[in-house]
């Protein structure tokens, strides 16, 4: 296996790529902050289920993908990572972007743990923006 320079990119990428091509689920390396964020995506609605996989050598993320009542539509409409190793996008609580009108959430990491744009504008705290989900 290849090393990584970007886990959260490539988490986020494996779940566009399985929703784009009808499958279920997914898996991918386990990390606590991937596990975060699948619990906000979880809590948005944007994925049904994640479980942790520790019958392997090493721990996996499972994430089971979430599509419309409308046929085999997938939730995901896009997603775009903010921040990178390199570049850095640090914002304020207001400054923290509203994402496609609302229909859309920004993840943030902040000092008070990983969330949802929205519930860090109302606990009033800034910081990393991860990515952009639609």
């Amino acid at each position: 296996m290849a090393t990584l320079t970007d886990p959260i990119a490539d988490f986020l990428i494996r779940w566009k790529n399985a929703s784009r091509a009808g499958k279920d689920e997914f898996t991918a390396p386990f990390s606590r902050i991937k596990a975060d964020i699948a619990k906000i995506l979880q809590e948005e609605g944007f994925i049904w289920k994640y479980e942790v996989d520790t019958e392997a050598k090493f721990p996996e993320l499972r994430v089971t993908v979430k599509y419309s009542d409308a046929g085999h539509v997938p939730v995901l409409t896009d997603l775009k990572r903010v921040s990178k190793p390199g570049i850095r996008k640090f914002v304020g609580s207001g400054e923290i972007p509203k994402v496609r009108g609302g229909l859309g959430i920004a993840i943030v990491s902040t000092s008070k743990g990983v969330m949802a744009g929205h519930t860090a504008k109302k606990q009033n705290v800034g910081g990393e923006v991860l990515a952009l989900v639609w």
